[in-house]
């Protein structure tokens, strides 16, 4: 399914997915942020001429029936907030795309620049920092996206401690179904 020749693997911290966990494929660490996530991603882009882009991380859940890791396909910017100029919360003034939809089957994640311990404005599946960013800016450039996400805590006051207990079990979720997509065992 995906080429090691063609395919960017994009995560926030190597702690999420260590490059030894997938050996031979390329994997960009562009930190933490809307920011950091579009320029790395950006500049992996320009360097390599990937096809597609997969990303990876850990998330949030605002719902409690979800856990393990999950796709996500519908990508909404919590934090954009012009509602003083009338638009709707997660609405960029005056730009054609708010919402994000890979037409596939999977969750919905809203991504911001806070890490959620409460219930945000916006109300998606999942929560994160980075995976809007990573879409708009695959579907600006025409390149396929994938995002898994790890559900690492519940988006709420226990979130901190469950991130960091949760890193491990995340990164082996993820390779476990990255291989199985690839019908590879190599890294299993």
């Amino acid at each position: 399914m995906f080429e090691k020749s063609s395919t960017v693997l994009v995560v926030a911290l190597e702690d999420e997915l260590p490059k030894v966990m997938l050996p031979g494929w390329r994997i960009c660490y562009t930190g933490v942020g809307k920011i950091n996530a579009t320029f790395y991603l950006f500049q992996e882009i320009m360097k390599y001429k990937p096809e597609t882009i997969v990303n990876f991380g850990t998330a949030g859940s605002l719902r409690q029936d979800l856990s393990g890791l999950q796709e996500v396909s519908i990508f909404k910017q919590r934090d954009m907030d012009a509602s003083g100029l009338s638009f709707p919360i997660g609405e960029t003034p005056f730009d054609t795309i708010d919402t994000i939809d890979n037409a596939r089957n999977g969750l919905s994640c809203g991504t911001g620049d806070s890490f959620v311990k409460d219930s945000p404005k916006l109300l998606t599946d999942l929560v994160d920092l980075e995976a809007y960013a990573h879409a708009k800016v695959c579907k600006l450039l025409g390149i396929n996206f994938f995002c898994f996400k790890y559900i690492s805590d519940e988006a709420n006051q226990n979130a901190e401690l469950d991130w960091n207990s949760n890193l491990k079990r995340g990164s082996e979720s993820f390779v476990e179904r990255f291989t199985a997509l690839n019908g590879c065992k190599e890294f299993s």
